[in-house]
């Protein structure tokens, strides 16, 4: 999947964005229960808790009452999801220091992290990342701004900072201990252990299928920790998510505004925003789903039948009635690629190309558009006799109509003109070219030349396939594949 490309590290970055919006949000709710509806994310610029603003210490008194209130919150924790108690939860006080420094050795030594940075080209080739984009700079400017409090599942320790407030740290807490929950009944690292289909030498269908399996199981994961966050924020007004859930609408729109002092996250490009908050957002909307069904289902259940794709979290109801999609035939590759040395593949799901329209077309196009993705997938390969060459890139996508695909064929060709800096399309006797400002619908074949070589936009039936930057033959074998002859399972 091209948006798993981050990390659980990144994750406990994100946790201090996430501590400061309900520090912001759900308590003020909390004190203003009837205004709750009615209350927008904070806006940028608005004042941040004091606690960001003043660099507090907390003191050996307080460290104790923390300290002691970690049983408490578990107790509740373990009160509202049904996971059981099973070991006492060691806990750790930090620095700011401390924090910086854990995160960023890991950022260097996890292997997602390396994956990540591997496919900063292949982002860029998409358009899902400005081309003079730094991600190495960003993701460590990201680390400085958003450390926070976290659960570690190897060392199964709760770190728990020195320079929050312990009020402000406890509604957090809830969140990190019901990771230390899950970890205790299902084993986290295990659990969330992603298969790296790049390591692969030759990917089936199956692989691609299962490329979005980590993403899938971290929003299970943080989603049933977003749960108990809400719940213990608002238990003392003796409200819960399920009966407030206006709450967590306000909660998922402030996440991804931010608070007024995460400079490097407001700034971050869509792609990036809408990944790292992916887990916490839709994760949330899945187990909201899976609560009214009962607390059963939402948490035990779902680690032991998980879901296994975007689609299944975005979209609850096909977790639910147990869709199962049918896996796109792939290509011979290697055959086709004897002259290139793949770089990346992977599998290109509901939530890729959810945010793929929504940069180039608007939110609104992306969420009537995207329920109708039914399978997709990429490869991105370098010319093994020219080192300079451009990025090679084939890519394939099914719909659940024509129609559709169509449709998500003429907004992938009017993106074109955003992406590279000159383009025009190949003339064709007796053909008039697009008008890429205006086009509507897509049919047939069309190729554009750009300053990175040809790419070529086919459409056949519900399926649409594009190559970028790809010798002809290569994209002639490609189309005989997928709209001809079958493919490799």
């Amino acid at each position: 999947m091209i948006t798993d490309r981050k990390t659980w590290l990144l994750c406990i970055a994100l946790s201090c964005l996430l501590a400061g919006i309900v520090l912001v949000q759900a308590q003020s709710s909390a004190d203003r229960p009837a205004a709750a509806a009615q209350t927008a994310p904070p806006p940028p610029g608005t004042e941040p808790p004091a606690s960001v603003t003043e660099e507090h210490r907390v003191t050996p008194q307080e460290a104790r009452e923390l300290f002691h209130s970690i049983d408490e919150i578990l107790k509740f924790s373990s009160d509202d999801t049904g996971l059981p108690i099973k070991r006492k939860v060691k806990r750790k006080l930090i620095s700011r220091d401390e924090v910086v420094a854990y995160l960023t050795k890991h950022m260097s030594e996890d292997e997602d992290a390396q994956r990540l940075r591997r496919s900063e080209l292949v982002l860029k080739k998409f358009g899902l990342l400005p081309r003079e984009f730094d991600l190495q700079k960003f993701l460590v400017a990201l680390l400085r701004e958003q450390v926070a409090g976290f659960y570690e599942p190897k060392s199964r320790t709760v770190n728990l900072l020195d320079w929050v407030d312990v009020e402000q740290q406890k509604p957090v807490l809830a969140h990190e201990l019901t990771h230390a929950l899950q970890d205790q009944s299902f084993g986290l690292e295990k659990w969330m252990k992603d298969q790296d289909i790049t390591s692969k030498k030759d990917p089936t269908a199956t692989d691609i299928e299962e490329d979005e399996i980590s993403t899938a199981r971290q929003a299970v994961v943080e989603g049933q920790a977003m749960v108990t966050l809400i719940d213990y924020t608002l238990a003392p007004m003796n409200k819960s998510l399920l009966n407030s859930p206006e709450v967590a609408e306000a909660l998922k729109q402030g996440m991804l505004v931010g608070t007024a002092d995460s400079i490097e996250f407001h700034n971050a490009p869509i792609f990036l925003k809408e990944a790292l908050t992916f887990p916490y957002r839709y994760g949330l909307d899945f187990e909201a789903a899976l609560l009214k069904q009962g607390k059963q289902k939402a948490f035990v259940d779902v680690f032991k039948d998980p879901p296994r794709s975007t689609r299944q979290i975005m979209e609850p109801e096909t977790y639910l009635s147990g869709e199962r999609i049918e896996p796109m035939k792939l290509p011979d590759f290697k055959t086709i690629f004897k002259n290139y040395e793949r770089f990346d593949i992977g599998a290109m799901g509901e939530f890729d190309v959810a945010i793929l329209v929504d940069q180039y077309a608007g939110v609104e196009s992306s969420r009537r558009i995207y329920p109708h993705w039914r399978g997709g997938y990429y490869y991105a390969a370098k010319n093994k006799d020219n080192e300079t060459a451009p990025l090679g890139l084939f890519y394939a996508s099914r719909w659940s109509s024509a129609e559709w695909a169509s449709e998500f064929a003429a907004i992938y060709a009017q993106s074109l003109p955003k992406r590279y800096r000159r383009v025009r399309e190949a003339a064709v006797d007796g053909a008039k070219p697009l008008d890429l400002d205006k086009i509507e619908r897509f049919s047939g074949t069309h190729t554009f030349l750009t300053e990175e070589g040809p790419i070529v936009i086919e459409v056949a039936g519900d399926t649409v396939l594009v190559t970028e930057s790809l010798d002809p033959q290569v994209t002639d074998q490609l189309e005989a594949t997928v709209f001809g002859a079958a493919g490799k399972q």
